[in-house]
């Protein structure tokens, strides 16, 4: 899956009672946050949200949200746990999320909500815009101008393996096949600790790389199995808040930076709307899957 910048660790479960559950049929399932205007207002007339439902904009406070009417049964907690452990169902609900946070990002700046973000109805969803709102509007005049670039470092010693010299044939065994065999697997292991030596090296070289421009950093985990993009381990995976006058140049000198380096790698997406800078804000009184 790779549906936006970095898969969500967790899906929040919902706040909702199971009395209150049962007497909805829908829930409302918010996008993004931005400020109040006709940008987001027009957005919300063309654009589907999950699953095709329409999109709707909510105001309150001097802010608007992009919302959706989603399945109250589906998105609660028993329905986001069977959907988020299901991977093409978490991929369709991720790819129709981050399509509207682009696209809103597009538009104007705004604060993209964590995947499965929901309240009972959009009465609570302007509640919370009202609530929140000194805190929302002082984040998006942090982040206006600027754009999330991610950086993945990978380590694949046995890319580096393929890539090295063959052994000397010519070279003596010094004490037969069992020994030759010995001292083959301990260069092996020797290879295999220097690739990732390079690769925490070119990582630490891409954070100072980025720290002259960047306005902030985020360290996330490294991702495995099918979130990982690339062969190899990823030993590094972190974003930048980059100003978007800077993004073209950054690019490039992150991009280069594992050239000459057998075995080692370096992933640069984006540019992002902000997400590992901008879903920190935690919405109180979530009603579902909002963060905490």
């Amino acid at each position: 899956m790779n549906a936006g910048p970095n898969a969500p660790d967790r899906v929040p479960a919902t706040g909702a009672g199971a009395g209150e559950m049962s007497e909805m049929s829908e829930m409302s399932y918010v996008y993004a946050v931005g400020r109040a205007g006709p940008a987001l207002d027009g957005l919300a007339a063309r654009l589907p949200g999950v699953d095709g439902r329409p999109l709707r904009s909510v105001g309150g406070g001097g802010l608007c949200a992009l919302v959706s009417p989603v399945p109250a049964d589906t998105f609660s907690e028993q329905g986001l746990t069977a959907q988020m452990e299901d991977l093409d169902r978490l991929e369709a609900v991720a790819r129709a999320h981050h399509a509207v946070v682009d696209a809103a990002f597009a538009e104007t700046s705004v604060l993209p909500m964590r995947l499965a973000t929901v309240y009972l109805d959009d009465t609570r969803v302007a509640d919370m815009l009202v609530r929140q709102r000194s805190e929302f509007q002082e984040l998006l005049g942090r982040l206006e101008g600027h754009v999330e670039l991610g950086v993945k470092v990978y380590a694949d010693p046995r890319t580096a393996a393929a890539t090295a010299p063959a052994p000397d044939a010519a070279t003596p065994s010094g004490g037969g096949a069992g020994r030759a065999y010995l001292r083959q697997r301990q260069a092996q292991q020797r290879d295999s600790q220097d690739v990732y030596r390079a690769a925490s090296d070119l990582a630490a070289r891409a954070a100072r790389l980025a720290e002259g421009v960047a306005a902030s950093r985020a360290v996330h985990r490294p991702q495995q199995g099918q979130l990982a993009a690339r062969a190899g381990v990823n030993v590094a995976n972190e974003a930048y808040l980059v100003p978007r006058e800077h993004v073209a140049q950054l690019h490039r000198a992150l991009a280069a930076l594992a050239e000459g380096a057998p075995g080692v790698s370096i992933e640069v997406t984006g540019p992002w709307a902000p997400y590992s800078f901008a879903t920190a804000v935690v919405a109180e009184g979530a009603d579902g899957g909002g963060p905490r």
